[in-house]
């Protein structure tokens, strides 16, 4: 599975950094990606339980005017299926407009909606929020400016939510 997702994100690197109309790589010739390269995380300090840091990110969205359309708990899940596990949980933000002009940009965008901040407890009980790097898209040429200053303020506020959660700052 890890190399399956792995392959998945490499071949996504290539293509959306290759100019449009390139011809996409074969797999055999895919470099192999670190998934800690793909993702920015973040430790909850030791003095933030995990129910004040989504406390805290739910209430620095909501003042960014930043919308929370989903949580899944995972880790509930998992439980209701009768398995333990560590805390898991994923929460799903939103902004509409712009994510309509990304994906009126190009529908392949559609796949990495909404944008999501993780929440997830380690096996020695330590507690992360962690996302995709979104300047992997950022950086991307095929961004007009406004695009990618659009991509740029979607990037910065998910990182004030998830830093409002390690710090339970809200």
């Amino acid at each position: 599975m890890k190399r399956s997702v792995t392959f998945l994100l490499a071949a996504w690197a290539l293509t959306a950094f290759a100019p449009a109309g390139a011809e996409e790589p074969s797999p055999a010739t895919l470099p192999l990606l670190d998934m800690a390269q793909t993702i920015v995380k973040q430790p909850l300090a030791r003095d933030v339980s995990m129910e004040d840091a989504v406390e805290a990110m739910k209430i620095r969205a909501n003042k960014l005017n930043f919308k929370l359309v989903a949580e899944m708990p995972l880790s509930r899940q998992v439980a209701a299926m009768g398995e333990q596990s560590r805390r898991i949980d994923i929460f799903q933000f939103c902004d509409p407009l712009t994510a309509k002009r990304m994906v009126e940009h190009d529908i392949s965008f559609a796949a990495y909606l909404p944008c999501r901040i993780a929440l997830v407890e380690d096996a020695e009980g330590q507690a992360w929020l962690m996302m995709m790097n979104l300047d992997m898209f950022i950086h991307s040429p095929r961004f007009d400016p406004k695009l990618k200053a659009d991509a740029v303020r979607i990037r910065d506020m998910l990182l004030e939510i998830m830093d409002a959660g390690a710090t339970g700052d809200w």
